[in-house]
């Protein structure tokens, strides 16, 4: 089965490396990378240009014009530029666990999509994670990461729960399995049937939305929180606005109440057209 791994980025080139580094570490390794780029500078492009010479994995960089936050924007044009039956998204400040791919690809369901979480870093950790800490997966191992700072509390189970453990922690999570931006997966063809994301919204649900139509749609969303792990590297949210949280709101409910299948500006667009920018 071909497999694409899509994220986001904007103007995060030292996140993004860091997030590289997690994916040219994969147990599993036979997947594309498809960077949606949502309008970084020269020094995002040429971080890009430099790793792929280095590296065996396939990367394609699809970029668009700076025209603020419009992460499904660029979502739907990475879509269309992979070349996967079988989809995983994750963020541009997420770094996988080795295991992150084949995790995802072991629990994939074909009627159903995956809902993931990720362990949250404090912005120190964050800064002192380095290649070598990913290689050798010290990133995940909650000791080290108490020797650097973090607190231990009960969610680093996220970092030491496996196999029969790992299950029975992602059947009783009280967490609702949603469309989750930073970690979930499906098949391409259901991304497709659903329009892809919904365009007219910028930041503030619009990763639940896109859930909400597949599950009208009739899938069936699975917890793996537990199973596939992925770190998060702090940062602040400055493009964050009241007007785009209200908007965001509005089209979700809508979608809710209506049990909307269909984005009403999605991926259909860009079918027939080639505005995406592939470096």
């Amino acid at each position: 089965m071909k497999t694409s791994v899509i994220f986001t980025t904007y103007n995060s080139p030292v996140w993004l490396e860091k997030v590289l580094w997690g994916f040219f570490e994969q147990t599993h390794k036979d997947f594309e990378i498809v960077i949606a780029d949502d309008g970084s500078g020269d020094e995002t492009r040429q971080l890009i240009e430099n790793i792929k010479k280095q590296v065996p994995v396939e990367i394609k960089h699809i970029w668009q014009q700076d025209d603020g936050f419009q992460k499904c924007r660029i979502l739907n044009k990475a879509i269309m530029a992979s070349e996967g039956d079988y989809l995983i998204f994750t963020d541009g400040d997420c770094i996988p666990r080795a295991d992150f791919v084949e995790q995802h690809l072991r629990l994939s369901e074909p009627n159903g999509y995956l809902s993931g979480g990720y362990f949250k870093l404090l912005m120190s950790i964050s800064e002192t994670i380095q290649q070598e800490d990913i290689i050798s997966q010290r990133a995940f191992d909650v000791e080290w990461l108490v020797s650097n700072g973090l607190k231990k509390t009960h969610k680093t189970m996220k970092l030491t729960a496996s196999g029969v453990w790992a299950n029975f922690l992602n059947n009783i999570s009280p967490a609702r399995p949603t469309w989750n931006g930073h970690n979930a997966s499906c098949y391409k063809k259901h991304i497709l049937a659903v329009n892809g994301f919904e365009e007219s919204m910028q930041y503030g649900g619009q990763d639940c939305e896109f859930g909400d139509r597949l599950v009208h749609y009739g899938l069936k969303p699975k917890c793996i929180r537990y199973s596939a792990v992925c770190v998060h590297l702090d940062h602040k949210r400055s493009y964050v606005t009241p007007e785009m949280l209200q908007n965001s709101e509005a089209i979700r409910l809508n979608t809710k109440n209506n049990k909307s299948i269909q984005a009403k500006v999605g991926i259909a667009q860009w079918t027939s057209e080639k505005e995406s920018v592939s470096i």
